[in-house]
């Protein structure tokens, strides 16, 4: 593969276009190409273009979010292709995330699991109105790493400080890393209930699971 067919895989993230992305991909591996390097040198860099024209005010929430879905696309071709190893070796974790109980907010929690996912990230998504039992049992069933809480109503926020409470009665707490976010949620809230980490935003959310992850 040369330079000018990875720049046409980084430009199909920056437009938000699934279907050419995945068109791209299937090419690679009909071409006989190396699926690692077109995630590599060619979608990678897309997604991660992406997030900075997001950053800086460029894009905005629909032209991020179509982003991280044709970043998904592309990979949904590409890592059956890996192989266990390289699969391995590219993944940057498993995350477990969802809304905490009694709040059916999940717009910002479905971005940051996007993202999580256009970043390399396994996501296992509970939805919203998620009760601190299903986060953990969903965590010791999938063998992730990292449980992601969003709260957007300062009545719930309370539900993330259960779940790093109920984690050390069950002597778990050193298992798990716990990323939190959600409007109302700040960094001193998370500093206060113990969290791992805490995400502004949905760029700042996948930064702290890379981070929590290792994979900074």
């Amino acid at each position: 593969m040369d330079l000018t067919t990875f720049q046409a895989m980084t430009q199909t993230i920056v437009d938000g276009d699934k279907d050419k992305a995945a068109v791209l991909a299937g090419e690679v591996l009909a071409g006989g190409g190396d699926p690692q390097e077109a995630i590599e040198k060619g979608f990678v860099p897309g997604i991660q273009k992406v997030g900075l024209l997001w950053e800086s005010g460029d894009f905005f929430l629909p032209e991020l979010l179509a982003g991280a879905e044709a970043m998904k696309a592309a990979m949904a071709v590409l890592h059956p292709a890996l192989g266990a190893g390289r699969a391995a070796a590219l993944s940057a974790g498993r995350v477990v995330i969802g809304t905490v109980e009694g709040d059916i907010h999940d717009i910002g929690k479905n971005l940051v699991s996007a993202l999580l996912s256009a970043n390399g990230f396994a996501v296992v998504d509970l939805g919203a109105d998620v009760k601190v039992e299903r986060f953990i049992s969903a965590a010791e069933e999938s063998g992730a790493t990292i449980i992601g809480l969003s709260a957007l109503l300062t009545t719930t926020m309370l539900g993330q400080r259960r779940l790093v409470e109920e984690l050390r009665q069950r002597g778990l707490r050193d298992k798990y890393k716990v990323l939190v976010g959600g409007a109302p949620v700040t960094r001193r809230w998370a500093d206060e209930i113990g969290a791992d980490g805490y995400g502004e935003n949905a760029l700042a959310a996948v930064r702290a699971a890379k981070a929590l992850a290792g994979r900074a």
